[in-house]
C-alpha cells in the first residue's frame, strides 16, 4: 500500500468519525457576542447608577453654620 492510499484511508476514516460525532462543542463566537453584550448592560447600569448618585450628592444643601 503506497503512502498517498494510506493517508487517503487514514483521512476518510477520521472524517467520517467527526462526522458522526455530533457533540463538539459550541463556538466561540456566540459566547464572545454574550460577553460583549453583557458588558454593554453592565455599563449602562453603572452609568446610570453613577449619574443618580451625582445628582442625589449634588441635591444636599451646604452646610450652613447655626449660630
Amino acid at each position: 500500500m503506497s503512502i498517498l492510499s494510506y493517508l487517503h484511508v487514514v483521512l476518510t476514516t477520521r472524517l467520517a468519525e467527526l462526522r458522526r460525532d455530533g457533540e463538539r462543542g459550541d463556538s466561540p463566537v456566540p459566547t464572545a457576542v454574550i460577553i460583549a453584550g453583557l458588558v454593554v448592560v453592565a455599563m449602562a447600569v453603572t452609568t446610570l447608577a453613577l449619574a443618580k448618585a451625582n445628582n442625589w450628592m449634588n441635591g444636599i444643601p451646604d452646610h450652613t453654620d447655626p449660630k
